[in-house]
């Protein structure tokens, strides 16, 4: 086995107990509704990418909401500062590290930055990450972790995701033909209404 195998996967279990920790918002479903589908969706796109480095892009998706689940109010900085030091900790080699860090820090500048000129793991893994939120029950459990905001606040909140996720993280094209389907869909779950439904 090669033996960064066993880092990433031990890299991997320590995200998995982090988002499976009862004071992180979303630990009763952020591994098996979130992070497991990002990492199918990124594996599947590699097919379609043999020049990006598969471990790098493995390391991006575990890593990618380290810092949510270790405080969400700073999850941007701890991603970055804390991830860095795990995966020291647990040997990973220090310029692979590097690397790891400078595209993370990429990826959280979706909005100030067109990743379409990124990294090719870096939009493998955003637009893995915007695609994983219009399948599963992502959207729904918004509205059930909010009970208290009004309706129009919770579809107007969704709106703004799906707009975030298809126009600034979903850059490849396979993962836009593939989810243009499941965009569409959210998109009338969210209120948008075509002029008729049945056209």
């Amino acid at each position: 086995m090669n033996p960064n195998s066993e880092l990433i996967e031990s890299f991997r279990q320590v995200v998995i107990e982090a988002s499976s920790d009862t004071n992180f918002v979303h630990h009763p479903w952020f591994v098996k509704y979130h992070l497991e589908i990002v990492d199918q969706i990124a594996n599947e796109l590699l097919e379609f990418y043999p020049e990006a480095n598969p471990e790098l892009v493995k390391v991006l998706v575990w890593i990618h909401d380290y810092g949510k689940a270790l405080d969400f109010d700073n999850q941007y900085e701890l991603t970055l500062i804390k991830g860095r030091e795990k995966l020291a900790e647990l040997g990973f080699d220090p310029v692979f590290t590097d690397k790891v860090i400078d595209y993370m820090s990429i990826l959280d500048r979706k909005l100030e930055l067109d990743l379409n000129n990124a990294p090719i793991e870096v939009q493998i893994v955003s637009s893995a990450d915007g695609c994983s939120h219009f399948v599963g029950p992502f959207m729904s459990l918004w509205w059930w972790e909010n009970p208290d905001k009004h309706i129009d606040e919770l579809l107007n909140d969704n709106n703004k995701k799906i707009d975030k996720d298809w126009n600034r993280k979903i850059v490849l094209p396979e993962a836009r033909k593939a989810f243009e389907k499941y965009h569409d869909v959210i998109l009338k779950q969210s209120g948008n209404f075509p002029a008729k439904f049945l056209s």
